[in-house]
């Protein structure tokens, strides 16, 4: 069987050593109809059991019934515009906040509309920046949480309704404030008792990292003059390639889920993202899609992207390479042909514009699932992500009693970094000794617990880059907290592939986090919170049995990742 993938569908595949195999898998898709059961729910496609798996289908639909709920959302901006608002800022974590912080970076906000911010961020800097940036009069805050209780979430209301409330008084302050929420959640009753403009009750049956075409991402995007009906039509058209109808071997969605799961099983699980600038956002929705949906029982998918890309000669044999790209953007054409001549598989995809994403949420969720059928698990559930979780309330209990975090001693420090996790006389024979446990198939993962700063991102750029250099490793980059709700499943959940660069800071300023919305009294801080999300993703991590290297940076923190980019040598 040959791959044939429908001309409606820019896409083209070298797996070279594969083929023969990703047909089969094809084939194996056909015999046993998973595309049409999946269009039916039925959960045994991937486990005998329905649970987290039965009610997570709704986003198979969601694009169909959004298009019936665009009124509303244009008569919700309408109101929100003729009462002076000019500026939205999204409070929320992963799901919640990747696909508007897409919306926002990819497309131009429309004259007329509001300019959309996204805080997912616990560091006192990113909060206080923010903070001192919003005219308050003119702002709307959107507060977007499926469960309800997200911690890092309710922290930014907490913090951002006592801060309207103090401004512009009770009485105003709920006006400028909508809900995002599944329906029975703590924050639906706490918008209607707050009085909020508006609470969005989502479809429940559909989980965070596979709502971006739900109120989750369309409402935030409605408030920028995004043509909503544009970015529904791509998706619906997709989804119509994807149905059962489809020949297999055409079904874009089959395709693409065949060459994730079937390469997964050769030991390609390492699946790098090649993107225009336009698109870099799109690689960080993504990201979180297919690591917290495959990263699980000892299995996993590693996402890689924004990464420098290297020769053929310099990738071992655990790559697959993807690359999406605008209609005329020809620039990784050459490094394909390369790579696929060295023996890598690879695929390119092409869209005609920017709102052609909309098609592309839906092939990867359908793809994802498919990959995660090849898998033998559960691509809707994250058994891991509260492991971190539980981890840092501990924390929390301990400070709430004490006053302090509980942190081990540091096993070195040199200059103005102290590693913990080590046996070392120096900064560079620490990194030496924990880089010298790399195995074949590993990966680094730097997760930056730091303040999401434009010159930090660049000194960690360069960091990621020479670790890359040296270990011939594939490399991943977070910021904390953001990662755990992205890739924090995949680092507990997978084969214990990974090693785990944590980089800590002491906050030189603070914000402190209300207790309750109806008061300003505080006993918790979000330099705290965000220490002790770091220390219980740590323990999280060691108690799975994962390796992890923690350097806690004093005084500047570009200098600090200079100097341990200086140590690796």
């Amino acid at each position: 069987m040959s791959i044939q993938p429908n001309l409606a569908w820019p896409f083209s595949a070298h797996l070279g050593a594969y083929q023969t195999a990703v047909e089969s898998g094809l084939k194996r898709l056909e015999d046993e109809q998973i595309i049409k059961r999946i269009w039916k729910q039925d959960h045994t496609v991937w486990k005998p059991q329905p649970n987290e798996i039965s009610n997570r289908l709704g986003w198979l639909f969601v694009a169909e019934e959004m298009g019936d709920r665009l009124r509303q959302l244009e008569a919700l901006v309408f109101a929100a515009r003729q009462n002076g608002l000019r500026h939205a800022v999204l409070l929320g974590m992963g799901g919640s906040s990747l696909a508007p912080e897409l919306f926002s970076k990819s497309f131009d906000k429309k004259a007329g509309f509001l300019t959309l911010d996204v805080l997912d961020s616990t560091d006192p800097q990113a909060v206080l920046a923010l903070d001192s940036s919003i005219d308050y009069a003119h702002t709307l805050f959107i507060v977007s949480t499926k469960s309800g209780g997200t911690v890092e979430t309710f922290s930014f209301l907490k913090y951002f309704y006592r801060r309207t409330v103090a401004l512009l008084g009770a009485s105003q302050a709920g006006d400028h404030f909508i809900a995002i929420t599944d329906p029975g959640s703590s924050l639906a009753d706490i918008a209607l008792s707050h009085h909020f403009r508006s609470v969005l009750l989502n479809d429940p049956n559909i989980g965070g990292r596979y709502s971006a075409l739900s109120y989750f991402g369309l409402a935030p995007a409605a408030f920028t003059g995004l043509d909503l009906p544009r970015l529904l039509r791509s998706a619906n058209l997709m989804a119509a390639d994807c149905r059962g109808k489809t020949p297999i071997n055409q079904n874009p969605a089959a395709v693409l889920g065949a060459i994730l799961g079937v390469l997964n099983e050769a030991g390609r699980d390492k699946l790098t993202f090649l993107l225009s600038p336009q698109l870099t956002s799109f690689g960080d929705w993504v990201e979180q899609l297919i690591a917290e949906s495959t990263g699980k029982e000892g299995k996993g998918i590693l996402p890689v992207v924004h990464e420098p890309l290297a020769a053929p000669a310099d990738y071992p044999g655990d790559r697959i390479f993807v690359s999406i790209t605008l209609a005329g953007d020809d620039r990784y054409e050459e490094s394909l042909a390369a790579l696929a001549a060295s023996g890598h598989p690879v695929a390119a995809l092409k869209i005609n514009d920017l709102y052609e994403q909309g098609g592309q949420f839906f092939l990867w969720e359908l793809a994802t699932a498919i990959a995660g059928y090849f898998m033998g698990i559960n691509p809707f559930d994250q058994p891991n992500v509260e492991a971190a979780k539980v981890r840092a309330r501990q924390m929390f209990a301990v400070y709430q009693m004490t006053g302090s975090l509980v942190q081990a001693k540091a096993d070195l420090q040199e200059g103005g970094i102290s590693a913990y996790g080590v046996d070392s006389d120096s900064l560079k024979e620490a990194l030496d000794t924990f880089l010298g446990q790399a195995r074949r198939g590993d990966y680094i993962a730097i997760q930056a617990f730091l303040p999401p700063r434009a010159d930090l991102s660049t000194a960690l750029v360069g960091l990621r880059g020479r670790l890359s250099q040296r270990s011939r490793l594939a490399t991943t980059l977070g910021y904390g907290p953001r990662f755990l709700h992205s890739t924090g499943q995949l680092h507990k959940g997978d084969g214990g592939n990974g090693l785990f660069i944590q980089l800590t800071n002491s906050s030189i300023v603070d914000a402190d986090i209300p207790d309750e919305l109806s008061t300003a009294t505080s006993t918790m801080s979000f330099g705290v919170l965000k220490l002790a999300q770091a220390l219980g993703d740590q323990q999280a991590l060691v108690d799975a049995g994962r390796r992890v290297l923690r350097l806690h940076i004093e005084g500047e923190l570009a200098d600090g990742i200079q100097q341990i980019q200086s140590a690796l040598g």
